[in-house]
């Protein structure tokens, strides 16, 4: 039988799907003024800060941008598209995290009285590069996402790379070395297109982490991702727990997660999911792969019997669709 192909959804309706219902233009900022020293980490901060269309002018040449402070998305600016041109990298020098946003945070403004589910701040990362975030010793929230923070609002990543980024690394539920991902608005997925996540280290989820919200990854690389954690969750007898999702945790109740052509090679877990950690609570979750491929994703502790690189509790077994484990 012929594999069924997945959709491919472009970027420009991925957008339009993001915006939709929102056509009122965006403000543009522009960080620099032609050369990589204008380029700084409080131009970038003063430019996510204020939101809209935020572009760079650092010259013809890549550019890395060390960021002294994290940048933090304000509540009131209802739309950030923070768009790299290809060229720019942001990197918390091991010491910061690089991005946050949190609808729930008062100190960036409360908009409305439900901030855990509120459309506002949707917020579109693409064509950029995070390296060397590492949000160790923050646990606002839960801790976790070493390189971008979102709770709240509706988030989408779109051709960008992670690499090297990282989180706390034990605990048994905190997460996410590269993105760490809480509540979206009407549970509406994060999606991933087109982007990389290699070399992230956390006590969960090595790339990406989240607690009760689903996720489409599209086109997308995972490699080399490790959760480092010990004890799993809930945390074992004197252990501090983690080590679940190689790549990607989820935890929660109802959601989904979506995996479209992307490949998974070389992450690793100390305790469940070397690939992928999947737990539905109450076991209304499901899964999909299609036309994707999990080659060498161990699982130290434990795996679903079947599923190497895999731990998953939901609905029912995840629809595989062309998809290769192994």
């Amino acid at each position: 039988m012929t594999p069924r192909r997945a959709p491919l959804l472009s970027i420009p309706l991925l957008l339009a799907l993001v915006w939709c219902g929102q056509a009122t233009a965006l403000p543009t900022r522009t960080v620099g003024s032609g050369t990589p020293a204008s380029c700084t980490s409080p131009a970038v901060e003063r430019a996510v800060s204020r939101g809209g269309l935020v572009r760079f002018n650092c010259g013809a040449r890549p550019v890395v941008i060390k960021m002294r402070r994290t940048a933090k998305v304000r509540n009131t600016n209802p739309r950030l598209i923070l768009d790299g041109g290809g060229k720019v990298t942001l990197s918390g020098m091991g010491r910061r995290r690089i991005l946050y946003q949190n609808t729930c945070d008062p100190a960036q403004t409360w908009t409305t009285s439900h901030c855990q589910d509120q459309a506002t701040p949707t917020m579109v990362i693409r064509n950029m590069r995070f390296v060397r975030g590492n949000s160790t010793g923050q646990r606002e929230e839960g801790g976790g996402g070493g390189a971008v923070f979102v709770r709240g609002g509706q988030l989408t990543v779109i051709n960008s790379t992670f690499l090297a980024n990282r989180c706390d690394s034990t605990g048994p539920d905190l997460g996410g070395a590269a993105i760490r991902v809480l509540s979206q608005y009407r549970n509406r997925p994060v999606r991933v297109v087109k982007s990389t996540f290699a070399g992230g280290r956390c006590a969960n989820g090595g790339a990406l982490s989240s607690i009760g919200v689903s996720w489409v990854i599209q086109d997308s690389t995972f490699r080399g991702n490790r959760a480092i954690g010990r004890g799993a969750n809930p945390a074992r007898a004197g252990t501090p727990g983690g080590g679940n999702g190689g790549a990607v945790y989820m935890d929660g109740n109802l959601m989904t997660l979506r995996v479209i052509r992307s490949t998974f090679t070389g992450n690793v877990a100390n305790e469940g999911g070397g690939a992928v950690f999947f737990v539905s609570n109450n076991r209304t979750g499901t899964a999909s792969l299609m036309n994707s491929a999990l080659r060498s994703n161990p699982s130290r502790g434990f795996e679903t019997r079947g599923l190497p690189g895999i731990f998953f509790l939901g609905l029912r077994p995840p629809t595989l669709i062309g998809s290769t484990l192994r």
